[in-house]
């Protein structure tokens, strides 16, 4: 694969050079760019997945929820909807996807919407009776089409984009210079003690402009997996033998938190949906065992038969340091 990768280099060039020339037409606005009289906030990363979006989109919704009408706008990547879908009483993972219900599901009192038209699903936003007073854009780094007020990139501590290359050689959706174009750069799924002199060896790799602040996350883990009915402390599923399955883009640190020698692990692609077959496949590796599975999956398996057995383990994210800064840094472009 690498040597493929390698391989495919001229065309990584060529990709990049298409990608710098609509970057320069968006900033000169010579292709159009709509603006909105309301905070948009855009969240999204340089690289393919795998940077911790979702937690951040919650984390946003925590701190802005109790004192502001709150909406997210996904994509809803591998829905079987088309179109801008407010989320109601009849959706579902495969109406909305399965971040954007799970957001629906986590957080009642935001409106969740879906839309790969971001211009449109605003405008149909705003057209609410109650209509939003913030707007969340979830994966929309890209999405130039809207001018958003404010910009947060995400980066992969183990996988930063200073030492990533354009697609299809490296996993970069456009060159690292888009960085730019951030008021904040989050890098997360760092090690919860990462030091003073790895954050600041950091920041000089990353070289960020004199305007752009810099934040570093972990993820933090529930100390209890849940299902519809039940809770059960971490410690004590650790101790018995489970399933453990995951359809995310890294899950590896998933089972890393919660494997122990004599447990299963499946893996199936990000987003995926379950088939008949591996429901099947599924319940044949655990002949009775709990099930435990990310929160992002749950969403999409919770309905089927093996509902009693099937739990997930929340995440969330956490700042290493300085978060009151962050947190006032959101409320203060929010305010203005």
């Amino acid at each position: 694969m690498k040597l493929l990768r390698y391989i495919l280099f001229p065309f990584a060039i060529l990709y990049g050079f298409i990608n710098s020339i609509r970057n320069f037409l968006f900033d000169k606005a010579i292709l159009k760019s709509t603006s909105f009289d309301i905070p948009v906030i855009a969240v999204g990363n340089l690289s393919v997945g795998g940077t911790g979006k979702t937690p951040q989109i919650e984390y946003l919704i925590r701190l802005l929820s109790n004192q502001y009408k709150v909406a997210t706008l996904s994509r809803g990547y591998k829905r079987k909807s088309e179109g801008f879908v407010l989320a109601g009483n009849n959706s579902n993972a495969e109406i909305l996807g399965d971040e954007p219900f799970q957001f629906y599901q986590k957080f009642p009192n935001i409106q969740v919407a879906v839309d790969a038209n971001r211009t449109n699903g605003i405008k149909q936003l705003l057209s609410q009776k109650n209509k939003p007073e913030i707007i969340l854009l979830d994966d929309a780094y890209q999405h130039r089409k809207v001018k958003a007020g404010f910009y947060i990139l995400l980066t992969a501590f183990d996988d930063l984009y200073a030492d990533d290359f354009i697609l299809p050689t490296g996993n970069l959706r456009e060159s690292r210079s888009g960085a730019r174009r951030a008021n904040i750069i989050v890098v997360t799924k760092c090690p919860k003690n990462l030091s003073d002199e790895k954050q600041e060896e950091i920041r000089l790799k990353l070289n960020l402009n004199c305007s752009q602040q810099l934040y570093f996350t972990f993820i933090e883990y529930d100390d209890s997996i849940y299902n519809l009915e039940d809770k059960i402390a971490v410690t004590e599923i650790k101790s018995e033998s489970k399933v453990l399955l995951a359809g995310i883009a890294k899950p590896k640190p998933f089972f890393d938190f919660l494997k122990t020698e004599n447990d299963e692990c499946l893996i199936f692609p990000d987003h995926h949906h379950f088939s008949e077959t591996n429901l099947n496949e599924i319940q044949n590796k655990a002949q009775g065992k709990k099930i435990i599975t990310t929160e992002k999956d749950y969403v999409r398996l919770k309905d089927v038969r093996m509902i009693s057995k099937l739990y997930y383990l929340p995440i969330k994210s956490t700042f290493v340091n300085h978060q009151q800064n962050f947190d006032a840094t959101i409320l203060n472009y929010v305010k203005g």
